[in-house]
């Protein structure tokens, strides 16, 4: 298991006003988060300040991410890749770019996100959750979770990070939000909508134990 960087090029590109997202007169935090943790309309597509604003598909934006990724793990020819909480399958997509071959599998629990999923792909992605993957153990080749764990309270993240280590053979790695001092904890609270598991990395480094999950990982700080 290794903390390896393969998100912030994405996360720090985003410009953050906290207390903003706190007060908003229309769109209190409170607000806000009940309206995301629907993970329709509002979630994805919906006004800003409730998440996402409009989640499209951008050329190359998920590219660097899937070929950082590639270049990073030793996959055999046509490898299995299954993407935990693919949301509209960007990343996916973009995965084909980088290896024409692989054979690419999704997963949410979003159905509006998968209606609104890439076209080209959307046979390849299903409704279902983290927590009872549909495949048997040592299926794939590298199984993969983007921004999406953390969304699960204790109940749920135990199996659901049993269940990632089940179905991958050697290559996992997961990205989930963390704080490493106060005002980073502020900072999240303040800005997340659907965090459910608020831990330090030596509080995700237990969890990573406790359930025998062996993958690499890496965290998003609200600096």
């Amino acid at each position: 298991m290794a903390e390896i960087d393969f998100m912030s090029v994405l996360h720090k590109s985003t410009q953050r006003d906290y207390l903003a997202r706190v007060n908003d007169p229309e769109f209190p935090k409170a607000k806000a988060a009940e309206l995301a943790k629907k993970f329709d309309f509002d979630y994805w597509d919906g006004d800003r300040r409730i998440c996402y604003g409009g989640y499209r598909y951008l050329e190359g934006r998920w590219e660097k991410v899937a070929r950082a990724m590639a270049e990073h793990y030793e996959l055999p020819a046509k490898p299995k890749i299954l993407d935990i909480g693919c949301g509209k399958g960007f990343l996916l997509y973009d995965f084909l770019k980088v290896i024409p071959d692989a054979e690419i599998y999704g997963i949410d629990s979003s159905s509006y996100a998968l209606a609104n999923s890439k076209d080209e792909i959307r046979d390849r992605l299903q409704l279902g959750n983290a927590t009872a993957l549909p495949w048997p153990d040592d299926h794939f080749d590298l199984v993969i979770s983007i921004n999406t764990l953390h969304c699960l309270p204790a109940q749920e993240l135990d199996p659901a990070l049993r269940e990632m280590e089940r179905v991958g053979k050697k290559n996992k790695y997961l990205c989930v939000e963390s704080y490493r001092n106060e005002q980073e904890k502020a900072n999240l609270l303040y800005w997340q909508v659907t965090c459910e598991a608020f831990n330090t990395p030596e509080a995700w480094q237990w969890w990573f134990e406790h359930t025998g999950f062996s993958g690499d990982h890496s965290f998003i700080y609200f600096e």
